[in-house]
């Protein structure tokens, strides 16, 4: 018993020596465990103070220190800004009837490698789709082509799309409502705005207006626009251009393409350019042109130039060469089509100068025109011997006579009365050796020999039309200012400038020279009448085919030598053929100046322009109604007997 209860007194003790043990390990174990729980959670709070802390600071930095430039990146997303080319200005005839203007075009274009990727990636995407490079430009060629038949081809279209190239133009003037609906359908086609200069007459002062087309080879690209390449269309170009603008338009999935409708905000309005107002009437140009032309092809020469002049104020009605060029039609120009010679282009005008002798004889007191002259059959000018047209022996010619009958002796008679230094002032008076300030873009001033530089015969060529040189715009200038009473007005082909608030800007006035005295000019004129006499024999004066029936035309022919190319001396069959006119004579409204180069002479038409003169003469006297002469022209000796 004893022993019995002693082992459960030890069982007793064991047991509660094991719980002891176990409680303070399981404490202490508690207590530790308690620990790293309130540790691990401050680790945790102090991990997202420290993140919201720093999203804080982000927050702060996106709202406040990055807000413009967030927003302006994410405006640049969907935006798109478009420069807009300003609208050029029309170029008018005196009457407003437009002879060039511009209409609103659109160019196409594909990025030939961005449309190969997207095309890849999307087949990569969609195994067995049909959406395929090939597929889709083969659609969008017979597209476009059915929509600009008369522009591309399905083939052309196809050749473009497959060229070895990064980007092509597809076609540049296609109209903007058709190539919205060609980019509609097919999205990845770029568009470009751009315009096209249109030339409603074609040929119809063409060497006046010039050609301007789109350029874009100028870096900076707010300067791509319609810009002259000739004639006033490039003289004038900063009057026609305008001031390009610019636009910020929202776009979809930022692709310029596609622009939101409404979303369209000017940063800068375009301004267009100004309108010019011409002084040529277009209808009487049309004709010349026409006349000069048919004229030029007849007699077989190389070429021609004509204009008309108002009498009065020196206003160019019509300047016309016998060849132009179509400004809508690049493809046909040539160097020679694109000149203008009737401004470009001296020449010896040979006896249409002689105006300038029988002006100075009159107006120094020299002569008048009933007076005589001994001419005889020839005259000796240092080594050089000068005949007239015709041989004869001394003749008793009528200053008026000797200009009708276009005397190269007689008139050299008369300017060795004048005196060489009078007679170079009086060139000088009369705007030879001097450009004319026309407007016009390469203008010759032709000219005049110093007089430092003449020798012992230049005397006996000058007073004839040799040896001094001028455009046929300066040869009708003479004729302008005898017309004029002796004032030279210098002749003008822009009247105006109109801007786009309509307002109207004069050009300049011209500058104008009193030559000689009303009195002298009205004598001159008077005189000059006589070579369109249609006299018997002697009486005859070289021009009677020039006159207009019911009308006095007062005039000189000319037939000035060329150069003969071969041998630099002056040819025995190559010649300017001229005619200067005043039409009427008795009250000058228009002056008439013809030119043409190396005719062939044995030709009725030839060997004189009088009857082109008649014709244009004729016209204008129909055009503007031009009230008919107070009577015939007196019939006067030429030749006394």
């Amino acid at each position: 018993m004893a022993s019995s209860s002693r082992g459960q007194a030890r069982a007793r003790a064991a047991g509660s020596a094991r719980r002891t043990y176990a409680a303070g390990t399981r404490s202490a174990a508690a207590r530790r465990g308690n620990g790293g729980n309130r540790g691990r959670f401050s680790a945790v709070r102090l991990i997202l103070v420290a993140v919201l802390l720093v999203a804080g600071v982000k927050l702060v930095q996106v709202q406040w220190f990055e807000a413009g430039a967030l927003s302006a990146a994410a405006e640049r997303q969907r935006t798109q800004t478009i420069d807009i080319p300003a609208q050029r200005g029309s170029i008018v005839d005196r009457s407003g009837a437009k002879l060039a203007f511009s209409v609103e075009v659109r160019s196409l274009s594909v990025n030939l490698k961005a449309l190969h990727k997207n095309m890849d990636d999307f087949a990569a995407k969609n195994p067995g789709t049909k959406k395929t490079f090939d597929a889709e430009t083969a659609a969008a060629a017979k597209y476009i082509a059915a929509k600009v038949p008369s522009q591309l081809t399905e083939q052309q279209l196809l050749d473009l799309f497959h060229k070895q190239a990064s980007f092509t133009y597809l076609e540049h003037n296609v109209e903007p409502s058709v190539a919205a609906d060609i980019v509609k359908k097919f999205a990845w086609i770029g568009v470009e705005k751009r315009a096209l200069r249109e030339y409603p007459g074609g040929s119809l002062a063409s060497n006046i207006v010039g050609a301007a087309n789109w350029r874009s080879d100028d870096p900076d690209v707010s300067k791509h626009n319609l810009h002259g390449l000739v004639g006033l269309e490039q003289l004038r170009d900063n009057d026609l251009a305008g001031t390009p603008g610019r636009m910020l338009v929202n776009t979809k999935n930022g692709s310029d393409n596609v622009v939101i409708p409404g979303t369209e905000r000017d940063l800068q309005a375009a301004v267009p350019g100004s309108d010019l107002e011409l002084t040529i009437d277009s209808d009487l140009q049309y004709e010349v042109q026409r006349q000069l032309a048919d004229y030029v092809q007849q007699s077989h020469a190389k070429g021609g130039q004509a204009v008309v002049l108002d009498a009065k104020t020196g206003e160019v009605y019509a300047l016309a060469n016998n060849t132009s060029f179509d400004p809508n039609d690049q493809s046909t120009w040539t160097a020679d089509d694109l000149a203008n010679p009737a401004v470009t282009t001296p020449f010896e005008p040979g006896s249409v100068n002689k105006i300038v002798t029988a002006t100075g004889a009159i107006d120094y007191g020299i002569a008048t025109p009933e007076s005589t002259v001994q001419v005889p059959g020839q005259l000796q000018v240092a080594d050089k011997t000068v005949h007239d047209a015709w041989t004869h022996g001394t003749q008793t010619f009528t200053t008026t006579g000797i200009f009708a009958k276009s005397s190269n002796i007689g008139t050299l008679l008369l300017a060795q009365k004048i005196g060489e230094d009078r007679y170079l002032d009086l060139l000088k008076k009369f705007g030879l050796g001097q450009r004319t300030g026309v407007g016009l873009p390469g203008e010759s001033a032709g000219s005049v020999p110093p007089r430092s530089q003449w020798s012992a015969t230049t005397f006996g060529n000058l007073p004839i039309g040799q040896g001094l040189s001028m455009t046929v715009l300066q040869m009708a200038g003479l004729y302008q200012t005898i017309a004029n009473d002796g004032v030279r007005v210098e002749p003008r082909i822009v009247k105006a400038k109109v801007n786009p608030d309509g307002t109207t800007v004069p050009e300049p006035a011209p500058k104008s020279v009193q030559v000689v005295s009303p009195q002298t000019a009205k004598t001159v004129r008077d005189m000059m009448r006589a070579v369109a006499q249609n006299g018997k024999g002697l009486q005859k004066g070289t021009a009677p085919t020039a006159a207009v029936e019911g009308y006095q035309i007062s005039g000189k022919t000319g037939t000035g030598q060329q150069i003969d190319p071969r041998n630099k001396g002056y040819s025995d069959h190559l010649y300017n053929i001229t005619f200067a006119g005043i039409l009427p004579a008795d009250h000058p409204r228009f002056v008439v100046g013809i030119r043409l180069d190396a005719p062939d002479t044995t030709l009725p038409v030839g060997h004189s322009a009088a009857p082109l003169f008649h014709s244009i003469a004729s016209y204008l006297t129909q055009r503007y109604q031009i009230p008919l002469s107070d009577g015939p022209s007196p019939e006067v000796p030429l030749i006394v007997q």
